[in-house]
């Protein structure tokens, strides 16, 4: 069994309420503004990162990721051999959708440097895990189905934080469906979709411990099929009661 390496310097980030709600303000402000999310993130987690590692470090499927320790965005945003798969496979659908918004896995590694992060102090296994979570947010929006309107988002996050929980995730998906609760349509049940996203997040099996490079080789029903991911049906009914009172995703946007 390999015996993760966390550096015995390593603390726990501080619990710092007043800096997250400071740093939603901002993301409320601009949601593309991703750099906030990983700050309410460290000001919010606590001991949370340290606990969803452990339990991956102990399972044979983490086992197993460890001793490769592949960094995956240079593999994700080389969409020439992606490309190559069959059609319908989950990297096809993973491409089209980075390519469609405009995303690399790179941009969101940038993102999350331009601010100063105890988690990037030691190059330890932590820090490995970290940077697994980050990397595979878009590969969840690709397994899950939601989008990246602004309910599609908050509600991604809560599916996440059943998959690895920590406050800080949790937070900013509560903040943000509030806030779209304020302003969309009372028909479109908002809350559901938070709701929603907790509870698939929960039935489906821990996909931070798939060999994501193999994953993106899966047909993409079989793959939400075998990782028990179900389709997010209060979320489409959601964007389908905007798209009728003129409300577009895309102008689904988490206003102050």
């Amino acid at each position: 069994m390999i015996e993760p390496f966390v550096h015995p310097a390593r603390k726990p980030a501080k619990f710092r309420p007043i800096r997250a709600w400071k740093h939603m303000q901002n993301l409320i402000a601009d949601k593309e503004d991703t750099e906030q999310v990983f700050h309410i993130i460290e000001a919010l987690n606590g001991k949370s990162l340290q606990k969803n590692f452990r339990e991956f470090a102990e399972s044979k499927e983490g086992q197993a990721l460890l001793a490769e320790k592949i960094h995956l965005p240079p593999r994700l945003d080389d969409h020439a051999w992606i490309r190559e798969l069959p059609a319908g496979t989950v990297g096809r659908a993973y491409v089209d959708f980075m390519e469609r918004e405009g995303l690399t896995a790179q941009g969101l590694v940038d993102e999350s440097e331009k601010f100063s992060s105890a988690l990037r102090d030691f190059d330890d296994d932590l820090n490995w895990f970290g940077n697994r979570l980050r990397d595979t947010h878009d590969l969840f929006h690709v397994l899950s189905g939601y989008g990246r309107d602004a309910l599609g988002e908050a509600s991604l996050l809560a599916f996440s934080h059943s998959q690895q929980p920590g406050l800080g995730i949790i937070f900013i998906s509560f903040m943000g469906t509030r806030q779209l609760l304020k302003h969309l349509p009372k028909e479109a049940r908002v809350m559901d979709c938070f709701w929603e996203g907790k509870r698939n997040g929960a039935a489906a099996s821990k996909i931070i411990r798939e060999d994501i490079i193999a994953l993106l080789h899966e047909p993409l029903d079989s793959a939400r099929e075998r990782l028990g991911i179900a389709r997010p049906d209060a979320y489409y009914r959601a964007l389908d009661i905007c798209a009728d009172m003129g409300i577009a995703a895309s102008e689904i946007q988490v206003a102050a």
